[in-house]
């Protein structure tokens, strides 16, 4: 009982100790637009301070989306724990025989919940269906939401 309430208090004294930037965090991704909804895991690693990389797998109606972004990341001053974040990335959707390839945008927002190791990220991600049988298509409507958890 001693040694989980000396592990509980330096969880809790670690966990308050972290700043707003972090370097990984996994949890759970939304890309929704369109008429669907994929959900799935997200993972998200700082490179260094402005430089990230995101990588979602996502699942909705027989379909699985692989989404791998890259992310410029800046401070706004005076927040802590708030950037912005832009950058291009890629998805492949496949489902039923087919798959799609996927020209990708992101602008968004993350915030690190100062003394707690959870993030959040809301973004818009804009999106180039590269599909021989139906041909390109744009969709600008497809909004994302990250929830997760830091894990330093």
């Amino acid at each position: 009982m001693k040694r989980n309430f000396v592990l509980l208090a330096l969880v809790f004294v670690f966990t308050l100790s972290m700043n707003a930037q972090y370097t990984t965090a996994l949890g759970l991704g939304i890309d929704s637009g369109n008429g669907a909804t994929f959900v799935g895991p997200s993972v998200k690693h700082f490179f260094s301070e402005h430089h990230a990389g995101q990588a979602e797998v996502t699942f909705e109606s027989g379909v699985t989306a692989i989404t791998a972004l890259y992310e410029y990341h800046g401070q706004f001053e005076g927040a802590d724990g708030l950037q912005w974040f832009a950058g291009p990335g890629v998805s492949i959707f496949s489902g039923s025989g087919d798959s799609v390839f996927a020209l990708r945008g992101i602008l968004g927002l993350d915030y690190k919940i100062t003394g707690a190791p959870i993030s959040l990220a809301l973004d818009w991600r804009p999106a180039l269906a590269l599909d021989s049988d139906v041909g390109n298509t744009f969709e600008a409507g497809i909004i994302g939401f990250g929830a997760r958890y830091v894990f330093n």
